[in-house]
């Protein structure tokens, strides 16, 4: 009976040796058994990472999807451009080549600038005699018989070999360009000026590339 009552009466146990108690009690393995361990942990942390990401996404319509759907009209917009521009690129490039159709001799490409000059389309008398300058070079082999080559690279290649006609063969390149790709009109004083490069380009003789 004395025992009774003594088991029954409340005990007080100060606040240090609750907090030891405490402590011991959570020391006790089944506790650290029973927490995740790291992987669950990160793996939980990911997965809330991931749920805020999905979160933020919310205001894009359709969400997740309607945001793929968006980047991938991006990347086709994008290539479209790219493809765009290399076409434009290139048909501008094929607008500046020196040659286009069949390659004739300087000799016909001269006729045809005389002709055309005689009827005052000074346009195409400067262009068939820049013509005849580069065929003319190509065949005394000054020049390789290269499809594409335009009218200032034909003036660059050939001026490293005709110093004397480099200033002249740059100028008569302008006056090309300035007819055959920026749409100018032709001037008597461009083809003359053409005309006399054209006719001290026949005679030049080259000199040696290091020489």
């Amino acid at each position: 009976m004395v025992t009774f009552l003594l088991t029954d009466v409340p005990v007080d146990i100060d606040r240090d040796p609750a907090r030891l108690r405490a402590i011991q009690e959570l020391s006790d393995p089944a506790y650290a058994a029973a927490r995740p361990g790291l992987l669950q942990r990160v793996a939980q942390w990911l997965g809330e990472k991931f749920s805020e990401l999905l979160n933020s996404l919310s205001g894009v319509p359709g969400g997740p999807l309607g945001l793929l759907l968006i980047i991938g009209l991006l990347i086709v917009l994008i290539v479209v451009v790219r493809l765009r521009a290399g076409k434009v690129g290139r048909a501008a490039q094929a607008a500046r080549q020196v040659f286009s159709g069949r390659r004739r001799s300087a000799a016909e490409y001269r006729k045809a600038a005389e002709q055309a000059a005689a009827q005052g389309q000074f346009a195409d008398a400067v262009r068939e005699r820049f013509r005849a300058i580069v065929r003319g070079l190509e065949e005394r082999a000054l020049l390789d018989s290269r499809s594409g080559r335009t009218a200032d690279e034909a003036a660059a290649e050939a001026g490293a070999l005709l110093p004397d006609l480099a200033a002249g063969l740059a100028l008569a390149a302008r006056h090309f360009d300035d007819v055959h790709y920026g749409g100018r009109p032709g001037t008597e004083a461009a083809y003359l000026s053409v005309t006399a490069v054209e006719d001290r380009a026949r005679s030049a003789r080259p000199v040696l590339v290091g020489a």
